[in-house]
């Protein structure tokens, strides 16, 4: 659904956010519009092969922030609120130019707080 064609027609300050499923975005044309700046950044909860692999390109790309297929997994309202607003926090850290909190590390595959 969202292609290369799709992603070059956003403004670049647009941020692309997917928690619906993996297959909607063309992660290669993804990756290919983060790289060259056509986009601000994108947040990614679902990808196209899952559990997303280490050698997945996101990973690398620092306007990119990515969370294991957690957004609907809790019932619980003051959790998904705590939730929402770590997420957004992290959101507008980024924009802001500062490091998110709870990062992935991807070689080291632990949380860097």
């Amino acid at each position: 659904m969202i292609g290369e064609r799709e992603l070059r027609t956003m403004k670049r300050s647009a941020y692309l956010i997917n928690i619906s499923r993996g297959e909607v975005v063309d992660e290669e044309a993804l990756v290919e519009v983060l790289k060259e700046g056509r986009i601000a950044g994108a947040g990614l909860d679902v990808f196209e092969v899952e559990p997303i692999k280490p050698d997945n390109l996101l990973l690398k790309l620092e306007n990119v922030i990515l969370t294991p297929h957690v957004s609907g997994a809790v019932e619980d309202e003051e959790m998904i609120e705590e939730r929402a607003e770590f997420i957004v926090g992290n959101i507008k850290k980024m924009i802001g130019g500062q490091k998110p909190e709870k990062i992935v590390d991807p070689v080291l595959k632990y949380v860097i707080d």
